[in-house]
């Protein structure tokens, strides 16, 4: 059964303002304020002076399960929202991995599902770990991206990104935070960039979201009342307002504190709400939670993951 070891989650100390960013995000006054007071946003973390590589150096190594095991990882994977992140020949991935005695496993990046692509690698994981002739087989999930162009900086009309990197070591035999059920749909006909497909998936995000959170939920033959807790994607927190509404599931148990300091933290969001949960003691021993996460550009990936914690 897949489960989480451990994660680790770095974010850049500086917290920017979103109204200092107007400027360069082609933001009216009148949108700031929108951000702010109904998307509850205040903040982005930056860091001009790291580099991709250095975000995803820094989240592994943070990882301190990983030290001294590093032989028994057998696969990286990135989930990544951008195919493209770094020009040719740039490799900060297997950089990254040579350099922290990972050289060896099979390496490779994910990016179909965008901002959902972070759970399709933990799934993508699992499913490599059981295959695995090796009974302690490890694998490692990294997630983090820099803000490099307008389109990697501003969800228009929905959220600011923030950087941020998170690393996750998975194995199949772990105690804790197993993976119970996993749903995802994939709607190829919400092509964002165009005018009607735009409308449409305003309009039917909510009820496509909650569908697959149901479909979770019941794969693992739980109810919403068994949920303790949701770990949203960070876009913003009239989403999930209006979401839990339409699910019937109370919105103070959605950690959505790290929205307003940290804004959309590409597919780092789940990982960094998963540590916002334990440094707070949302989660105890044996609770159900489920993250969830919608990736949107060409089409539109809806998903969700319960696991016990």
């Amino acid at each position: 059964m897949t489960a989480l070891d451990a994660v680790s989650v770095y974010t850049p100390e500086t917290r920017v303002p979103i109204g200092s960013l107007a400027g360069p995000l082609g933001l009216t006054d009148l949108q700031v304020r929108l951000f702010r007071r109904f998307h509850g946003l205040d903040q982005v973390r930056l860091d001009s002076g790291r580099s991709l590589h250095d975000l995803l150096h820094a989240a592994v190594r943070g990882l301190t399960a990983l030290r001294g095991n590093e032989n028994r990882v057998h696969y990286v994977i990135h989930g990544r929202a951008m195919p493209v992140v770094v020009p040719y020949p740039e490799n900060p991935l297997h950089d990254v991995c040579r350099e922290l005695g990972l050289g060896h496993a099979l390496t490779f990046t994910v990016t179909q599902q965008s901002c959902a692509s972070g759970l399709l690698a933990v799934e993508l994981a699992g499913r490599l770990l059981a295959e695995d002739p090796r009974p302690d087989a490890l694998a490692l999930v990294l997630t983090g991206e820099k803000t490099f162009t307008l389109d990697a900086r501003l969800l228009p009309g929905t959220s600011i990104f923030s950087e941020g990197a998170a690393a996750c070591l998975v194995s199949a035999t772990g105690p804790r935070d197993r993976l119970l059920a996993y749903a995802c749909h994939q709607r190829g006909e919400f092509d964002v960039e165009i005018g009607e497909s735009t409308e449409r998936f305003q309009r039917e995000y909510r009820p496509a979201l909650a569908s697959v959170i149901h479909r979770a939920v019941g794969e693992a033959g739980l109810t919403l009342d068994d949920i303790r807790l949701i770990l949203p994607h960070n876009v913003n927190v009239v989403t999930w307002q209006r979401l839990c509404l339409l699910l019937g599931y109370p919105v103070g148990r959605v950690v959505l504190s790290n929205v307003a300091s940290g804004g959309h933290v590409f597919c780092a969001d789940a990982f960094a709400n998963y540590r916002t949960a334990l440094e707070d003691g949302l989660v105890r021993e044996g609770d159900h939670y489920l993250v969830a996460a919608v990736g949107a550009g060409n089409g539109a990936t809806f998903s969700a993951m319960l696991f016990r914690h």
